[in-house]
């Protein structure tokens, strides 16, 4: 065996014969080390004489099992971190300690007080080094052989029950993947075996890597709460390894996917919460046997409201949007999952046509309706501050007009966390759009009178401007993933948990009624990329971990954007029947007031004034702090 193969032949090895040939290599390294503290002390070669050579004897015989109780044998050497050199730091200096004592306490002559310096450093050196060393050759020599090898990939089930029977024949039959093991948090299934294949704790998946190579971990327990999967993936993130899972019984009971249909972790299995279950009653009120229309129907919030709604069996279902493909995709995408009999129309149009909303909201007689229809991208919108005013100010207000005109009961805005206290011409737009919904609302306060409302939230999982789908697509290139700064937090929640929410907080709608969603914890996003980049089964690069797969750069806060959002303006907030959704009571403007600073905002929009929508604006929107320039957006 010449050196180069080595590592080949180190890895094929089974722990034990490992652990031994560390330890053998340690106990030589502690003899060596010693002798070269000595003869570097004394500027000879050193041989010991008298009592001095007991302690080239008693040396190995401290060092070792110092060395075992601190678990340097325990460690994997091709996955040592930070944390495993600081257990050798510890136990190299307690070593040189218990030694430096012995001499004292023994009164051996010859020993010089700084050989113990020497030693210490020598071990550290050695036992440390030599580790990092070979975890470089091994990790190299890996990385190569995988280069070059189409092995099969080795897979650990987690869940031991029926999940997981079922899908053990489909892994090895129809994905080419090898099942070496199974791990369930049951105790009394430890040690067990289901058709030839162990049943292990979670603790000895160490173990499981390093003797058959794992290199997928596949959760089967479609049952289980989101809580406890975010809990299992958290434990699962700092192994070597890509997390897979099984689609969740809810999914599998509605028929998209087949159980067979194993997908990578999302980031939702991350963030996602348990969702409460639903108030049907709430759900059905705004939407069953009735005529419903959704505005910007094919974006990310608009097609899921559109799914939500379909479920709850509308009268008729009007979608309208302005762009041709989106509309087409979520027609057919509901057209074909679902068997109800409920009218599908869809409307081509944009809601800043005044006319055309006019057209659609009185032709279909709607009586609900749900205004997703914005410009929302922050730095595009601050680049762009005339269109934004045009879509997400006078397209609501277009569409409130035509509402009222055309009789409808109920208008839902879907809002945003940007329109606190905002920094952009976004968040300022919507709390424009908040404002005049407010004011119309005050103003027809009477009954009979369409009811408008607005529902504020934060984040979704991969809607259209969302970090999510752009650190995916960065990680399956290769890197890097782009951070705009280490401090920012954003609160997330998913897609059809915000629809479903959406709906139930419109149904309480009492008119001019602000509700906001609990958004439940902030999330660091910097936190958020390295767990994505881990979920892939790759490692970050930074400096703690030059060989890493993937690098993190830091871009800085793009124009408007804010380190933290915030949900409410004041501190006035009541609670309402439902627990995740909260009412706001905030200050608003009148229509005599609005009215004429709308006209203003449609002035500067027709002249290209940007600095008079930017006073406008300042003005209306309280909190309004931009952090653009004018020129910045001219530019």
């Amino acid at each position: 065996m010449d050196i180069f193969s080595f590592p080949k032949w180190f890895i094929g090895r089974t722990r034990f014969i490992k652990r031994a040939i560390t330890l053998a290599f340690d106990l030589l390294m502690i003899t060596l080390t010693l002798w070269l503290a000595f003869s570097l002390r004394l500027g000879e070669l050193y041989w010991p004489q008298g009592n001095v050579y007991w302690l080239f004897l008693l040396a190995p015989v401290v060092a070792v099992p110092i060395f075992i109780k601190l678990g340097l044998y325990r460690a994997i050497i091709r996955y040592l971190g930070f944390h495993s050199l600081w257990v050798v730091v510890k136990a190299v200096s307690l070593y040189s300690l218990i030694l430096g004592v012995f001499v004292l306490l023994a009164n051996i002559d010859g020993v010089p007080r700084s050989v113990h310096l020497i030693n210490w450093l020598a071990s550290l050196l050695s036992v440390g080094g030599s580790r990092m060393i070979v975890r470089w050759w091994l990790v190299d020599s890996q990385l190569t052989a995988n280069a070059n090898a189409n092995a099969q990939r080795k897979v650990v089930i987690y869940g031991a029950g029926s999940s997981g029977m079922q899908v053990l024949e489909q892994l090895n039959s129809k994905l080419g993947m090898q099942v070496v093991g199974f791990i369930d948090d049951e105790l009394s299934l430890h040690r067990r075996q289901i058709r030839e294949i162990r049943v292990h704790p979670f603790s000895h998946l160490s173990r499981m890597i390093e003797r058959h190579g794992v290199t997928d971990v596949l959760l089967a327990m479609p049952s289980v709460a989101r809580s406890r999967r975010n809990q299992i993936i958290t434990l699962l993130e700092p192994y070597p390894v890509k997390v897979k899972t099984l689609p969740t019984l809810a999914e599998i009971a509605e028929g998209d996917v087949k159980v067979d249909d194993i997908r990578d972790v999302d980031i939702e299995d991350l963030l996602g919460r348990d969702q409460v279950s639903p108030n049907e009653s709430l759900l059905q009120k705004n939407i069953h046997q009735k005529v419903v229309l959704v505005t910007g129907a094919g974006g990310s919030i608009g097609s899921e409201l559109c799914r939500q709604i379909m479920h709850l069996e509308p009268k008729e279902l009007i979608l309208f949007e302005h762009s041709e493909f989106a509309i087409y995709s979520i027609e057919q995408e509901l057209r074909k999952h679902t068997k109800s009999d409920v009218v599908i129309r869809p409307v081509l149009g944009s809601v800043t046509d005044k006319e055309r909303i006019m057209h659609a909201c009185k032709a279909a007689k709607v009586e609900t309706l749900y205004h997703a229809a914005a410009y929302k991208h922050v730095p595009l919108v601050e680049q762009n501050p005339r269109e934004s005013i045009r879509n997400n100010i006078m397209g609501t207000l277009f569409t409130a007009e035509a509402a009222l005109a055309a009789g409808v009961e109920k208008f839902i805005l879907i809002s945003t966390d940007k329109a606190v206290r905002p920094t952009n011409t976004m968040g300022a737009s919507k709390r424009m759009a908040e404002l005049v919904l407010q004011a119309l609302d005050k103003k027809h306060a009477k009954k009979g009178a369409t009811q408008f409302t607005m529902v504020r939230f934060g984040n979704v999982l991969g809607s259209s401007g969302s970090v999510i789908p752009l650190f995916k697509q960065q990680i399956k290139q290769g890197g890097p993933v782009t951070v705009t700064d280490p401090k920012i937090i954003r609160y997330f929640m998913t897609i059809p948990e915000a629809a479903q929410l959406v709906i139930q907080a419109g149904a309480m709608a009492k008119g001019g009624d602000v509700f906001v969603l609990d958004m439940g914890e902030p999330v660091k996003i910097l936190e958020l990329a390295k767990r994505m980049i881990h979920l892939s089964g790759l490692e970050v690069k930074d400096e703690n971990t030059p060989h890493g797969d993937i690098a993190i750069e830091f871009t800085g806060l793009r124009s408007g954007e804010k380190l933290y959002e915030e949900l409410l303006i004041g501190d006035d907030v009541t609670d309402t029947d439902h627990e995740k959704i909260m009412r706001a009571n905030e200050s608003l403007l009148s229509w005599d007031e609005l009215q004429p600073l709308l006209e203003r905002l449609q002035q500067a929009v027709s002249a290209n004034d940007d600095v008079e929508i930017r006073a406008v604006l300042t003005e209306s929107v309280s909190g309004y702090k931009p952090q653009c320039d004018i020129a910045n957006v001219l530019s």
